[in-house]
């Protein structure tokens, strides 16, 4: 897969709806319905970090829920690439870019997105043909400021900003031309899906679906 024809698919992610749940899995039992839940709210693009042993089985079970687009995030290496592919996600997130990660997804034909901080990292991806990039860490990095002052000479690129993204701030970045959609954890928090409030969770997904890009 090409750097333009991978922009063109994870554009197509990001225009599914305004905010893409970044999701944190302890428990692998619990993604089936924390996936449907979601879904229902409208929220069908899911990034499901690699950070914990259950991240895969918990690919593999969101997978099979109807109308999700499930990826996953935190690709640091050749192996991850492969391990996501393998448990059924559609499309990837890296915090950063290095040539190793993305000779890897472009080998595998993973539809990835890939991460910049500066304008220089920004230029770099445009250069090898990324033009949807993540934002990351966006607030870390200036936040809605410094993306619309990196949008200016590089219009061309159009951003995922993750990192400190929550509901109060999140419009400012949809207002941004060069932002497609954000990526966010606060949809899915730690205490409801430890209590299994999926209804609670439909509803943060809804209130999120609703917001204006």
């Amino acid at each position: 897969m090409t750097p333009q024809d991978a922009s063109k698919r994870t554009e197509e992610v990001c225009r599914l709806a305004p905010v893409i749940p970044v999701l944190v899995i302890e428990d692998a039992k619990i993604a089936r319905p924390l996936a449907e839940a979601l879904v229902a709210g409208g929220l069908p693009a899911l990034e499901v970090t690699l950070r914990t042993p259950a991240a895969l089985d918990a690919i593999r079970e969101m997978a099979k829920v109807n109308g999700a687009h499930v990826g996953v995030g935190t690709l640091l290496t050749p192996e991850d690439v492969t391990a996501a592919i393998e448990a059924g996600a559609r499309f990837g997130v890296s915090p950063g870019a290095t040539d190793r990660i993305l000779d890897a997804v472009e080998a595998a034909d993973l539809p990835t997105l890939p991460g910049a901080a500066t304008a220089s990292e920004a230029m770099r991806l445009l250069e090898r043909g990324y033009t949807v990039q993540k934002f990351f860490p966006a607030e870390a990095n200036g936040g809605v400021p410094a993306l619309k002052a990196i949008g200016s000479p590089i219009p061309q690129v159009k951003f995922c900003p993750t990192g400190g993204v929550s509901l109060k701030n999140a419009p400012d970045y949809l207002g941004l031309s060069n932002t497609l959609c954000v990526g966010g954890s606060w949809v899915a928090p730690k205490n409801l899906i430890d209590a299994g409030d999926w209804a609670a969770i439909e509803a943060l997904a809804r209130e999120a679906a609703a917001l204006a890009r």
